[in-house]
């Protein structure tokens, strides 16, 4: 029972917003350009938002993802999958890390409940192999400052993948935005920030 609109307040994807992040990675300076299209597109005959985000690293494009989301009736966000693309001097070098939902074993995964809970581990990536990203709530009332203000009530969670056991990233979803940062705290040096919100 899904419904063709993202409004959970913890993610909400209205057609139209560009979300634009700012920080560093690796020393350099890192953009990041997140877009809610106006695309359509069905997966398992969900019709799903696409979601297209942007990864600049000193001026240059090192990524390209369309991500695929869908809510249900209660307010849950799901995670149909993505099609990703690893950028080095205008070429595509990889898409390690796509997959779809209903394709070679993938299922949807959950990216948001309609009410989280302290301590509830939730599998975000369910494609064996390709892509198990899983999350943990942290807190429920965080209060986050990024260069685009100071922002409360918001949920920090952690993200990792037995895929890679060393990385660990840290993210904060505030209301009526969505993600406002991410930081890696183990296995990388990413660290950005919300700067704009255009709609």
């Amino acid at each position: 029972h899904f419904i063709r609109q993202v409004t959970n307040p913890l993610f909400p994807l209205p057609r139209g917003t560009r979300l634009i992040y700012q920080g560093h990675e690796d020393g350099l300076p890192e953009r990041v350009v997140t877009e809610v299209t106006r695309d359509h597109k069905t997966i398992l005959g969900v019709p799903v938002v696409v979601v297209l985000d942007r990864v600049f690293l000193n001026g240059e494009l090192i990524e390209k993802t369309f991500d695929w989301y869908a809510q249900d009736r209660d307010g849950n966000v799901w995670y149909f999958g993505e099609d990703t693309r690893e950028f080095e001097d205008g070429r595509v070098v990889s898409t390690e890390g796509s997959f779809e939902a209903g394709k070679d074993g993938a299922r949807a995964g959950i990216l948001m409940w309609a009410h989280p809970v302290i301590s509830q581990i939730t599998p975000q990536e369910i494609a064996p192999g390709v892509a198990e990203d899983k999350a943990k709530v942290l807190d429920l009332d965080a209060t986050v400052t990024v260069p685009y203000g100071t922002l409360h009530h918001c949920l920090k969670q952690a993200e990792f993948t037995p895929l890679e056991p060393g990385a660990l990233e840290y993210k904060y979803y505030c209301p009526g935005i969505g993600v406002v940062r991410e930081r890696d705290v183990r296995g990388g040096t990413a660290n950005t920030g919300l700067v704009a919100v255009r709609h």
